[in-house]
C-alpha cells in the first residue's frame, strides 16, 4: 500500500502553480482546470524551475526556452524539451491534499 503525505502549500486558483519541497524533492503542485497535479519543479531540457512558467489548461510552458510539458503525464507537449518529468499521484483528504510518497525500493 503507498504511503501519502500532506502537501504543504494550498492549490492554487486554476492556472496557477505553487513550489514546495517535499522529502528532498523539488516539486510543483499545478491547478490544471481545477484538477490538482503534481510534477517535478524541473525542466527536463534546461534545469530551471518550471514553477516559473506558465500553466494553460494541462500544458506547462518553461519560462526559459519555451518548450511544454502535459502535467497530467509529464510528457514533452512542445521542443525543446524531450525527456518526461516526473508526475506525483494527488488525493483529496478533506480539505488536506495529499502526494503519493515514492517509494525508494
Amino acid at each position: 500500500m503507498p504511503d501519502w503525505a500532506d502537501i504543504p502549500v494550498a492549490l492554487p486558483p486554476p492556472g496557477g502553480m505553487a513550489a514546495f519541497e517535499l522529502g528532498g524533492l523539488e516539486l510543483v503542485l499545478c491547478n490544471a482546470g481545477g484538477t490538482p497535479r503534481v510534477i517535478e519543479d524541473r525542466c527536463p531540457h534546461a534545469d530551471v524551475a518550471l514553477s516559473a512558467g506558465r500553466l494553460e489548461g494541462f500544458v506547462l510552458e518553461c519560462p526559459l526556452h519555451g518548450g511544454k510539458l502535459d502535467v497530467r503525464d509529464g510528457k514533452p507537449a512542445a521542443p525543446p524539451i524531450r525527456r518526461p518529468v516526473r508526475t506525483f499521484a494527488v488525493r483529496a483528504r478533506g480539505e488536506q491534499l495529499q502526494l503519493e510518497v515514492p517509494s525508494h525500493a
